[in-house]
């Protein structure tokens, strides 16, 4: 995925900023705590879609 697409995308939830996961493919706001993948190279940005990220992987 584009790293510049990656700066310019946002969480839709708090408007705060996303981080690649190297280890899959999704896009994760630390603030919510949530996951959004990333199919086919394209970020699927519905809260619906997203998967909640645990804490005691920071």
């Amino acid at each position: 995925m584009d790293p510049q697409l990656i700066d310019i995308l946002v969480c839709p939830i708090c408007k705060g900023p996303l981080e690649k996961r190297p280890s899959d493919s999704f896009l994760v706001c630390k603030a919510d705590k949530l996951a959004f993948p990333v199919r086919d190279g394209i970020p699927i940005m519905l809260v619906e879609q997203a998967e909640p990220v645990s804490t005691s992987n920071n």
